[in-house]
């Protein structure tokens, strides 16, 4: 078996993907027609072209022109079962996906209804595509106290029923001015039961890490890549086995690391730390979770070995229960198996 191969058969688990960012050509295309004039092409040629990776302004602009097209529950729903399709062909069994509620409600969606678009979709992609779907409420937080404010109500008074956690993404550089309304929320909704999974070193230093670390009570990290400016903050991470949801080729195309074959990937599994693969906004970025295996292998050195523990790690950092977890483990354990010598 070829490692290509390998890492097609892999089950694999996706604890890192954004709604907006995860939506694929054919998605966009649909949502495109439907809502026509919105300034994304509706031409399959044209769109692929649009889509294709520039730099981060022109990501930006993608991401606001698709954001913009997700108007109605229906929208809503679109994206989820699109991402669900994609990831089934990448022999995915569970994706934890965030959910950003902010950019729903200020386009006028009521919440009663975006919930049951996600509860509608996170049933469909079971049974048509064999994908469960968990849910991550993440504040934008360049938008500070209201958008802290309209995430946390969202969250515990309609929350969809596969509602497993709070999370904080954004510009993390906006986010001193606005650390009192995110300490109230992120303290409201662990009180709540959900699991704390904010995004941090990813645009700045370990300091960001430490916050939410120490004020938010962060159950994983997304990125994290930045904690090896800090020794201490590496050894902390080790021994608490905190995960960290890593996405290298989102760090090479939004600038954070110059090129995939200087990612850190390699010295964060050679310093013991508790890593996660993961694809961030997948299409808009040119790959997939299965392409960041590819990345892993034939970028960075990884071999099946480290893949399969990759593999392991994010089922063992997700939110699936315990019999859920077994079986997919057990899953990878057989693919282990069938390209290892007797």
């Amino acid at each position: 078996m070829t490692i290509d191969a390998f890492i097609d058969a892999l089950p694999k688990v996706e604890l890192h993907v954004h709604l907006i960012g995860s939506a694929s050509v054919p998605t966009v295309l649909e949502l495109a027609r439907r809502h026509p004039g919105g300034g994304v092409p509706v031409d399959e040629e044209e769109l692929r072209a649009f889509y294709r990776f520039r730099d981060f302004p022109h990501f930006a602009r993608v991401y606001g022109a698709v954001n913009a097209l997700v108007r109605e529950p229906e929208d809503v729903a679109t994206l989820v079962l699109g991402l669900a399709r994609d990831l089934a062909r990448q022999n995915c069994r569970h994706v934890e996906l965030t959910v950003t509620p902010y950019a729903h409600h200020v386009v006028g969606m009521p919440r009663r209804e975006v919930t049951a678009a996600l509860d509608l979709a996170a049933r469909r992609s079971r049974e048509e595509h064999g994908v469960r779907v968990a849910y991550i409420f993440d504040i934008p937080g360049e938008y500070g106290a209201e958008a802290a404010r309209v995430t946390l109500d969202h969250a515990l008074q309609e929350p969809p029923h596969d509602l497993v956690g709070f999370g904080l993404a954004g510009i993390e550089q906006e986010r001193p001015k606005h650390r009192d309304a995110f300490r109230d929320a992120f303290r409201a909704a662990t009180a709540a039961g959900l699991r704390s999974l904010p995004h941090a070193g990813e645009m700045t230093g370990p300091e960001t890490i430490w916050e939410v670390l120490d004020h938010l009570g962060a159950e994983r990290v997304g990125h994290g890549i930045s904690c090896l400016d800090d020794p201490r903050l590496v050894a902390h991470l080790r021994e608490r086995r905190i995960p960290l949801e890593v996405c290298p080729t989102s760090n090479v195309c939004t600038g954070q690391v110059a090129r995939i074959e200087d990612h850190p990937l390699p010295r964060l599994l050679a310093e013991g730390l508790f890593v996660t693969l993961n694809s961030d906004d997948p299409p808009m970025f040119a790959t997939t979770l299965t392409g960041e295996y590819r990345v892993a292998a034939h970028h960075l050195g990884l071999g099946r070995e480290d893949l399969a523990a990759l593999a392991r790690n994010a089922v063992e950092a997700s939110c699936l229960d315990s019999e859920s977890r077994k079986a997919v483990l057990d899953e990878i354990a057989a693919v282990s198996a069938a390209v290892t010598p007797a």
